[in-house]
């Protein structure tokens, strides 16, 4: 039950994936493997990834998107459970611990969450005062069998919201996913990111996300009728 591993999708994330790995690295407990996806970097990944003992397998593939990016590596990945993680966010030391032991208390939950800090770029010392539900790939711990339920995470039109689009797809064929109350994880708030501010031609994606899930609905309620 605890064999678990883990995907990380990374572009251009040379500056922030050895401190990333190092809080997968101080888990209470060890991921089998890391899998880390680089979606099309122009920096030099493998360099930055090289100083870890985890054990890890980097794959590479042309720029596609995170979604895109973490469906690769979870079809890469033997283990029944599967963590995955942003390559700029950072996990606290229980995180995987405090979910597989829910996850061993709800045998009829399929994933389950957790609650997360904002940190500005390289503080992660001091992370801000909210603390907001963890709906996010850096969060997240899935049954295999779960994940292959729902398919692919799709790239929405500007990179934003493939995540919620996943998500809202897993709640519709009726898997239960958890939120644990604990902030087990931190996310880094940096320029540049696409969690980052606002912006136009990124947040397409969320419009996306919500007709998709209004086509779904209208489709679901007529096959009702």
């Amino acid at each position: 039950m605890r064999s678990y591993g883990v995907v990380i999708p990374a572009f251009n994330a040379s500056g922030t994936i050895a401190e990333t790995l190092r809080s997968v690295a101080a888990q209470t407990v060890r991921p089998e493997l890391v899998v880390i996806v680089d979606d099309g970097s122009s920096d030099d990944l493998a360099a930055a990834i090289g100083g870890t003992d985890l054990p890890l397998q980097l794959l590479r593939q042309a720029n596609a998107g995170p979604g895109s990016a973490t469906t690769r590596g979870i079809a890469a990945l033997p283990t029944p459970l599967i963590a995955t993680l942003d390559a700029d966010d950072l996990w606290l030391p229980s995180k995987v611990e405090t979910q597989l032991a829910h996850l061993e208390r709800h045998s009829a939950t399929s994933g389950v969450f957790c609650h997360l800090r904002n940190f500005r770029n390289d503080r992660p010392d001091a992370p801000e005062d909210a603390i907001v539900p963890g709906w996010s790939r850096t969060t997240m711990l899935i049954r295999r069998e779960a994940a292959e339920t729902v398919g692919p995470i799709v790239d929405p039109p500007g990179g934003r919201g493939e995540m919620i689009d996943w998500i809202a797809r897993a709640r519709e064929t009726g898997l239960a996913l958890d939120m644990v109350e604990e902030v087990l994880a931190l996310r880094r708030i940096r320029p540049g990111s696409l969690s980052y501010g606002r912006d136009a031609a990124r947040d397409r994606g969320y419009l996306e996300v919500a007709r998709l899930a209004m086509l779904r609905r209208a489709r679901n309620k007529a096959g009702a009728g």
